[in-house]
């Protein structure tokens, strides 16, 4: 299978001016590499009269080494560039002015995952917002929406709901590159810093990771594979119940369950009790960690046997309906705090309104539901339109 060129390696191959003599900062992690698996870092220090000043890392830590939520990163140093690591997930999740003192150029090189919640955008908005603030220009390197470019889902972020997991309007499932919401965030969304999107070569708008060619590097912990990724943006959910969403297994969000889950009985509440491109089986798990740690849970692992069909956000409202319909005496919202939020309800944030939890409760058909965020999706799909780098 040929495999597509992403930003950083078209960088390396045809804009290698656009570095030279320049102290640049550079926001990674682990996933931020070639399709030979070199590392960013390695490859950009390599380019000839580029100097690396300060690295930054986001979410789960430089080495994507955190697990979980709110557990933060210290700052620390890399022994190879002889050169700090700034983490934005710890006392401060913006850059802080010292931090972009000797920098002429930041980097962006994040892998992200194509779902609203994932924090790794909204840590490069505080970025672009820094970086205008110190007059330094931004060099976003474009990569593949594991997802896909051309499906969007869901409803969109409603702004009392704003948090460090939706910062702007847009639905779960955005259907955008990293580049493209940099734009989107810098022009519509008026941050209004010097950008540039180095795009990608051979990627088009339909497709899914496994179609790239490329390696597949977990951009966090609980996302070891493109399937999980692909279920993502409606698994996520259950971080905000006391439903496992898998994490303590080797199958996160695709594996989910509780003590009390009765998987016959959610089955049999569905309204699509086959859902495109999905099937349901039956599993029980004990997490290692984090939610029900030793504890046998009953529930389902999603298998997805036609990728382009998925439905992932419309999927999980639909089990979370069911659950909540038939484990009343059991189910539970989670309380705060979650990332940073010491008041909302965590569901709240991430659905990204509090009606829809509400409309959930009340058994309120799921079509009608979905109709409801049907012209505000429509809105969205013709804005982002006009950012779009690839056809």
């Amino acid at each position: 299978m040929p495999r597509i060129q992403t930003g950083l390696e078209h960088l390396v191959a045809t804009l290698p001016d656009r570095l030279k003599g320049q102290r640049v900062g550079l926001l990674c992690n682990p996933a931020s590499v070639d399709g030979r698996l070199r590392h960013a870092r390695h490859i950009i220090h390599q380019m000839p009269d580029v100097h690396i000043t300060a690295l930054f890392s986001p979410q789960h830590g430089f080495f994507s080494e955190k697990q979980d939520n709110m557990v933060e990163s210290d700052h620390g140093h890399d022994a190879f560039l002889n050169v700090p690591v700034y983490s934005l997930y710890g006392r401060s999740r913006t850059p802080e002015t010292a931090m972009l003192a000797d920098i002429d150029t930041l980097v962006v090189d994040l892998q992200d995952v194509g779902t609203r919640v994932y924090t790794f955008i909204y840590t490069m908005s505080y970025c672009l917002e820094a970086a205008r603030d110190a007059d330094c220009r931004v060099l976003v390197l474009d990569r593949p929406n594991p997802v896909g470019g051309r499906r969007v889902e869901g409803n969109l972020l409603s702004p009392p709901m704003a948090s460090f997991v939706g910062r702007y309007p847009i639905p779960m499932r955005h259907g955008m590159t990293i580049g493209e919401l940099a734009l989107l965030f810098n022009r519509h969304f008026g941050i209004g810093c010097e950008i540039e999107v180095v795009p990608m070569q051979g990627w088009c708008r339909d497709m899914l990771f496994a179609e790239t060619g490329l390696p597949w590097v977990a951009p966090s912990p609980n996302l070891p594979s493109p399937v999980s990724a692909l279920v993502y943006p409606g698994q996520v959910v259950w971080e905000g119940t006391n439903v496992s969403e898998g994490r303590g297994t080797t199958q996160p969000f695709e594996l989910f369950g509780a003590p009390y889950l009765n998987p016959a009985a959610v089955r049999a509440r569905l309204a699509n009790p086959d859902p495109p491109g999905v099937i349901f089986r039956e599993a029980a798990f004990e997490p290692m960690f984090n939610k029900w740690n030793g504890i046998l849970c009953r529930g389902f692992q999603i298998h997805v046997t036609a990728p382009s069909l998925v439905k992932p956000y419309e999927t999980t409202l639909d089990l979370l309906q069911a659950v909540i319909a038939c484990h009343g005496d059991g189910f539970e919202w989670k309380k705060p705090p979650y990332e940073y939020e010491t008041e909302k309800p965590p569901i709240d944030l991430i659905i990204g309104d509090r009606d829809i939890r509400v409309r959930l409760e009340r058994r309120e058909p799921l079509d009608d539901i979905i109709r409801s965020w049907s012209a505000e999706l429509a809105a969205f799909k013709r804005l982002k339109q006009s950012f779009h780098l690839y056809e």
